[in-house]
C-alpha cells in the first residue's frame, strides 16, 4: 500500500472539516505530500515511517508537527498502527536572545512603520501585541466592534470575547476614517479582501530591515509572545493570560513566558546567592 492523490485530496478535505487554521492546512499538506514523494512506490510500513522520521533534519517541535500531520494521514487511510510517537526533549528555560522581540524593537516598528505613512501596518502589528490575538484572528476586529471595545473570535474550535481598550480603540477608528473604512474588518486590502498571514509576515519583514531590527526576530507570532510576557510579569496570572491567549492548557502557556537567556541571566544576578568573600 502507497499514498495516492486520491487519499491526498481526501485528507485536506478531512483537516478543512475539522476546522484547521489555513496556515496548518498548507503546512500539513506540505508535509504529508513530501512524505508520499519521499515514500514513492515503497509499500507503506511502520519500518519506513520511522526511516523517513529519521531523516529529518528539523528542529524536535518541528518533528513533531510532521510527525501530528502524519498520524492523521494514518489514521484516515486506515492505518493506525503505524502512528510515530512524538520526539521527547528537556524543555529549555528560556528562548534564545536572537529569537526574542523587545518592547525597544517593538516600538521602532510601529514608530518606522508610522514614518513611512504605513498606516494598516502599523495598526496591524500594534493590534497584535496590544490584543495578543494571532494574524488569522485579526478578520474579527472590525468597525462595528470598535464602538463596544470587545471582540468575539471563533478560532481553532473556540470561542473566546477580547476587550479593546479605548486608546487602541480610537486609534483604529481614526485609521478607519482616514482610510475610508465604514463596515466590516479593519484590516483589509484596497480590493475589500482580509489581510493575510503571509502578506503581513512579508510587510513586516520589509519593515524590520527599515527598523533596524534583526529579521529573524520579526514575525506576527512573536508579537503574541511579546502580549504573554508582559501581561503575565503586571498580573502573574498564567491561567487567565491562558484563556486571553485561547489556550486550552497553561502547558501551551508556560512556553509563551519564556524569556531570553540574556534575561535570566539578569534575574539569576538578581537573586544575590553569589557571596562577596574571596580568598586572600
Amino acid at each position: 500500500m502507497t499514498i495516492t492523490n486520491e487519499q491526498l485530496q481526501a485528507y485536506r478535505s478531512y483537516i478543512i472539516e475539522n476546522e484547521i487554521a489555513p496556515a496548518t492546512i498548507q503546512r500539513y499538506m506540505g508535509i504529508v505530500e513530501r512524505l508520499a514523494a519521499w515514500i514513492g512506490e515503497q509499500p507503506l510500513s511502520k519500518e519506513l515511517l520511522l526511516a523517513w522520521r529519521s531523516q529529518l533534519r528539523q528542529s524536535v517541535g518541528s518533528i513533531n508537527i510532521a510527525v501530528a500531520a502524519v498520524n492523521r494521514l494514518l489514521e484516515l487511510i486506515g492505518c493506525p498502527q503505524y502512528r510515530l510517537k512524538h520526539l521527547r526533549a528537556q524543555a529549555t528555560v528560556f528562548r534564545p536572545e536572537d529569537k526574542e522581540l523587545t518592547r525597544a524593537e517593538y516600538e521602532r516598528l510601529v514608530t518606522t512603520a508610522e514614518n513611512l505613512r504605513k498606516y494598516r501596518l502599523a495598526r496591524a502589528i500594534e493590534t497584535i501585541c496590544v490584543l495578543g490575538i494571532r494574524v488569522s484572528e485579526l478578520r474579527f476586529v472590525t468597525v462595528e466592534t470598535l464602538e463596544h471595545r470587545a471582540i468575539t473570535v471563533r478560532n481553532k474550535g473556540k470561542t473566546r470575547t477580547i476587550l479593546i481598550s479605548a486608546e487602541l480603540a480610537k486609534k483604529l477608528r481614526v485609521y478607519c476614517r482616514e482610510a475610508g473604512i465604514k463596515t466590516g474588518p479593519v484590516f483589509v486590502t484596497r480590493t475589500g479582501k482580509t489581510v493575510r498571514r503571509t502578506q503581513l509576515w512579508a510587510e513586516m519583514k520589509w519593515l524590520c530591515r527599515l527598523a533596524g531590527v534583526e529579521s529573524g526576530k520579526v514575525f506576527p507570532h512573536n508579537l503574541r509572545h511579546l502580549f504573554a510576557v508582559t501581561h503575565y510579569r503586571l498580573h502573574k496570572d498564567i491561567v487567565r493570560l491562558a484563556d486571553l491567549l485561547g489556550h486550552s492548557s497553561v502547558n501551551t502557556t508556560r512556553i509563551y513566558l519564556k524569556t531570553s537567556g540574556l534575561e535570566h541571566q539578569r534575574e539569576l544576578d538578581a537573586m544575590g546567592l553569589v557571596l562577596s568573600i574571596m580568598r586572600v
